[in-house]
């Protein structure tokens, strides 16, 4: 379950037509697979919606077959395997993984959002289809007042959170493990966690642990907040409760 209590500026249309590569490579898929998500991917809130927030994944795009096929980030292919069980392992999450959006899996004060929220193929987005999604990021991240660390996966991801947050690429550059203050953000950045990067040596189970125990660490030395608790189900900011 989770609480999607996000502004309507932080989600593209169904059928959005901003990017005509990325759309005409979802229509494609839409008729090949008509049973998929086949959409711009939501980002993944946890229950108690975007006010409890304090860490923020910012990931790349979704995979063809795992958050295209699924509408959930990080479910249905190898990353997720990685991603959601390491944040199990730091109290980031609750449940169990089953790489399917009805799963039992819940987010705890964390969030994760792509990027680009349409699958690119051979998952490559260009420059100006980057510049274009960020237009979504923004508000994702002003709706989430209690927000203190940023976890980015990839230098894609990296570069399109801080020019979101308005900031230079030299105020924190890339490099796995990384850590800078951006605008009142603790950004960390890693290597994203995907099935290329873990079967060449790039990334290790134990360097991605590391990157989260950063972000603990960093969240368990400020002081934590209540989070807010929905008196009913789309009480919270004209939004939604639902099964992602």
């Amino acid at each position: 379950m989770q609480l999607d209590d996000l502004p309507a500026a932080a989600h593209p249309a169904p059928d959005c037509p901003i990017c005509p590569r990325l759309a005409a490579f979802r229509h494609e898929w839409q008729a090949r697979e008509p049973t998929w998500f086949n959409a711009p991917v939501p980002p993944f809130m946890p229950v108690n919606g975007a006010a409890s927030v304090r860490l923020l994944i910012s990931g790349l795009a979704p995979g063809l077959r795992g958050a295209n096929r699924t509408g959930r980030p990080f479910t249905g292919d190898y990353a997720g395997d990685l991603l959601y069980s390491t944040l199990k392992s730091f109290g980031f999450a609750q449940g169990t993984f089953e790489a399917r959006p009805d799963d039992t899996l819940e987010l705890v004060e964390t969030a994760i959002a792509n990027g680009v929220r349409c699958v690119p193929p051979q998952n490559k987005p260009t420059g100006p289809e980057i510049n274009n999604c960020r237009r979504f990021l923004m508000p994702v991240v002003a709706a989430m007042p209690n927000l203190r660390v940023i976890v980015t996966l990839g230098r894609i991801a990296h570069e399109t959170t801080l020019r979101a947050l308005g900031a230079r690429m030299a105020d924190a550059p890339f490099s796995h493990g990384g850590s800078a203050d951006v605008g009142g953000y603790t950004i960390i950045s890693s290597y994203h966690c995907s099935r290329y990067n873990t079967n060449t040596g790039r990334l290790t189970e134990e360097m991605f642990h590391a990157v989260f125990a950063r972000a603990r660490s960093a969240l368990d030395s400020v002081p934590k907040v209540n989070p807010r608790v929905p008196a009913s189900s789309g009480a919270a900011s004209g939004g939604s409760s639902r099964a992602p």
